[in-house]
């Protein structure tokens, strides 16, 4: 993704594309820090009130809100989504609410543009907050330890697809797990038995706990448009005869590792190295459409675009080597880079082959070459989720606060490349 300031665009970065085409030179928009903080987009500046329900157990039944959104002068975003508060209705966050209700009301001030700001996260960072900060109270409220609040109340594994309340349907979870991994590894147990003894001395030692469950993946037309336009993502994949690939996205890297990333896709799809693709991006006069990186949406979408493309290309791949072996499509199997003949795995065609055949020697019910698109419009969003612990210790005399630990367990989905998460 690639959120933040980065997404809407400014009257700063207008006047210098418009400049440098009347001028026929190069202009350089530089602003210093005070300057962008005060014309681009801002956010948290949300006013919120909020109600739980539970029994006297803790079992939660209900949440209620109502959000005061400061938007500033103007929005900064040029096109308003469908969702003026962002994603802030996945406020429910990791819990089995069974009712919920939220309306936020947006105001306009003489503060600086509100709409998508550095790390706001499309107003996630505030549903977060709002939950994990009334399970505290409710935990404090009942005399529970926070952590086994959450447990009690996590959607189970076996729910999902789980509709929330407020009606997104969430994916894949495993809440649980993840809070007892971070809780296993910061030594929960421990740290409550020393903050105890602490607290017996007279000394301030916290112990913070956060869960959350993000929505990310902005694609489907169901939920999302700019101005009308559908936000999916499409990819071109082009196969050489000399077996290389050429692969164009609509994304553009900002640094993200989009080079390596969708060439890994396509290696995996293809059976080949990623040395042997290519990736274009970012030239809006040849690379294909799509909305942008931001909203971790990259992946999602322009990823599965590509791996959709690269699947198409092998579809036609087997079609050829079922030409050149004489034998039905049926008949052959798929390893990596190379279809064989069932039964024959000595008898078969490798990608590379193929390729060149594609150009060379393709079957006459075929068009040649070896190319595909692919348009990707997800079903649905995708929703990450994670467990966080922090460790304080607060010095009674001079307020000086020292985190001592921080554990963080995040759900990163499937692994394309170790090295960039790392």
């Amino acid at each position: 993704g690639g959120f933040g300031n980065k997404v809407p665009i400014y009257p700063g970065y207008v006047c210098a594309v418009v400049a440098s085409i009347k001028t026929g030179h190069p202009v350089k928009w530089i602003e210093d820090r005070s300057e962008n903080l005060g014309s681009t987009g801002f956010a948290r500046d949300y006013h919120i009130h909020a109600e739980i329900a539970a029994d006297k157990d803790g079992t939660v039944k209900a949440l209620r809100v109502h959000t005061l959104a400061d938007h500033g002068a103007f929005d900064a975003a040029a096109q308003p989504t469908k969702f003026p508060a962002g994603l802030f209705h996945i406020c429910t966050g990791s819990y089995d609410f069974k009712n919920a209700f939220v309306d936020v009301d947006a105001v306009h001030t003489n503060k600086a543009p509100g709409g998508i700001a550095y790390r706001c996260s499309f107003r996630v960072t505030e549903a977060s907050y709002l939950i994990e900060r009334m399970m505290d109270t409710l935990a404090h409220n009942l005399g529970k330890d926070p952590a086994d609040l959450r447990l009690q109340n996590f959607i189970q594994p076996e729910a999902f697809p789980y509709r929330s309340a407020l009606d997104w349907t969430f994916d894949s979870g495993n809440y649980e797990g993840s809070l007892r991994l971070a809780m296993k590894n910061v030594g929960y147990d421990e740290l409550r038995k020393e903050q105890a003894e602490k607290r017996a001395r007279g000394e301030l030692m916290g112990i913070g706990i956060s869960t959350f469950t993000e929505i990310v993946g902005a694609g489907p037309g169901k939920h999302f448009d700019i101005a009308g336009i559908q936000m999916f993502d499409s990819c071109e994949v082009r196969v050489h005869p000399t077996g290389k690939v050429l692969a164009r996205i609509g994304a553009q890297t900002q640094g993200q590792g989009h080079e390596t990333t969708f060439a890994q896709i396509i290696a995996a799809e293809l059976g080949m190295s990623p040395d042997d693709v290519d990736v274009e991006h970012g030239d809006t006069d040849t690379a294909p459409y799509g909305l942008g990186t931001y909203a971790s949406r990259s992946t999602p979408v322009a990823g599965a675009a590509t791996a959709l493309a690269a699947r198409k290309v092998r579809d036609k791949a087997k079609k050829i080597a079922a030409y050149l072996l004489e034998v039905g499509d049926e008949d052959l199997e798929w390893e990596q880079g190379r279809f064989y003949v069932k039964g024959a795995p000595g008898k078969g065609k490798t990608i590379q082959e193929l390729a060149f055949a594609a150009y060379t020697n393709c079957p006459p019910y075929l068009e040649p070459g070896l190319e595909a698109v692919n348009y990707y419009d997800p079903p649905n969003l995708t929703y990450p989720f994670g467990a966080y612990i922090c460790v304080v210790d607060i010095d009674r005399g001079t307020g000086q606060v020292h985190i001592r630990r921080f554990m963080a367990v995040d759900d990163c989905g499937t692994v394309i490349n170790p090295m960039i998460i790392e």
